[in-house]
């Protein structure tokens, strides 16, 4: 694929250069091939974003719940309108199979917004009588400006994933995608403009995370962040947004979920699942069954039954024929597996599979 022309924010509806002057680069994981340069958010970048979705907010908020609504279901009818080529687009910056991207994250996605775009009408207070001359009633109203901050390993689902119930509740959000995959979030800003989403209420704003997330996390006029990321990151979010202003914070971060084989399992049935469970999408998945605990007895039979399992990589990832086998969607992920791979040989530990660049 030819390299990509430079990519830009996307603030108040259209694309607009970052006045940091800076970009990094993201790369295609199968070949190492730079797919675009990216302009990188700076502070001033961010107020930008904040003042144009503090305008576009207010006009998105005034609207009737129908009106929401419909916007959101056009929103959903252009993603599966487009599911083949953002598939592959999101392909080629993550290092996903296409059979992946193009059979869930897409999909799965416009679920989401389309599930959110439905309750939209359903979203009302409630009357509570006291006595027969009084009573108490509540109102749901949107927070305003809120900021959500993506993970690299589904970028346009967790896009779509904090986006979807942030406007569906009238408020406007700024998005920033992880700096590793950032293509994709692009794309969606413009199919929510296309949708009629009034002009801010869906900034994009690439950049570098200990840099342009820290700056949303402590923006005063943010009341919100939701945060996708590693638990070092995720620390360092909320001690940012609670001394800001006390902002209210969602997030999900990385676990080592266990998967436990029993006694009395079928061993061909348990190593498909822990082979689904470890290694869906390269093990790049939030849920994914990192450690497998087996009865001591039939550990042997497990592993051989796991280890025989182990999925061919093709080198063309972006292709339709690859096989459901993934890159890692940076170098620095396959250096770190790498690395433990040789602290577990260097512990005595047996290698079940071929290890190699």
């Amino acid at each position: 694929m030819s390299r990509m022309a430079e990519q830009q924010l996307y603030i108040n509806g259209g694309y607009t250069s970052a006045t940091s002057g800076r970009t990094f680069e993201t790369i295609n994981p199968a070949t190492g091939e730079v797919l675009a340069t990216v302009q990188a958010a700076g502070r001033e970048d961010v107020d930008r974003a904040v003042e144009s979705a503090q305008r576009g907010q207010k006009i998105w908020a005034a609207m009737t719940a129908m009106e929401r609504s419909r916007i959101l279901r056009r929103a959903v009818d252009l993603l599966r309108q487009r599911n083949d080529e953002l598939a592959r687009l999101e392909t080629l910056d993550t290092g996903k199979p296409l059979s992946e991207t193009a059979a869930v994250d897409i999909v799965t996605g416009a679920d989401v917004l389309e599930y959110y775009a439905g309750l939209i009408p359903a979203l009302e207070g409630s009357q509570i009588p006291l006595r027969d001359s009084s009573f108490v009633y509540t109102r749901r109203e949107p927070l305003g400006v809120v900021a959500g901050i993506g993970a690299w390993n589904y970028p346009i689902q967790i896009a779509l994933w904090k986006s979807a119930p942030a406007l569906a509740a009238g408020n406007a959000m700024i998005f920033k995608p992880s700096e590793v995959t950032p293509l994709t979030a692009l794309k969606l800003a413009e199919i929510y403009s296309e949708a009629g989403l009034p002009d801010g209420v869906f900034n994009v704003l690439p950049g570098i995370g200990a840099e342009t997330g820290q700056y949303l996390t402590e923006h005063p006029d943010i009341a919100k962040i939701s945060f996708t990321g590693g638990v070092a990151s995720g620390k360092k979010v909320m001690a940012n947004s609670a001394a800001s202003s006390l902002k209210e914070v969602t997030m999900e971060l990385g676990g080592k979920s266990p998967l436990i084989i029993a006694d009395d399992a079928d061993l061909d049935l348990a190593a498909d699942i822990a082979m689904m469970a470890n290694f869906y999408s390269s093990g790049q998945v939030c849920t994914n069954g990192t450690r497998v605990f087996v009865p001591a007895k039939r550990k042997r039979n497990s592993s051989t039954r796991s280890s025989s399992g182990w999925p061919a990589s093709a080198p063309a990832i972006c292709l339709p024929t690859t096989p459901t086998s993934a890159r890692w969607s940076a170098f620095p992920h396959r250096d770190n597996v790498l690395r433990y791979i040789e602290s577990g040989k260097r512990e005595g530990r047996a290698c079940c599979a071929a290890a190699r660049r």
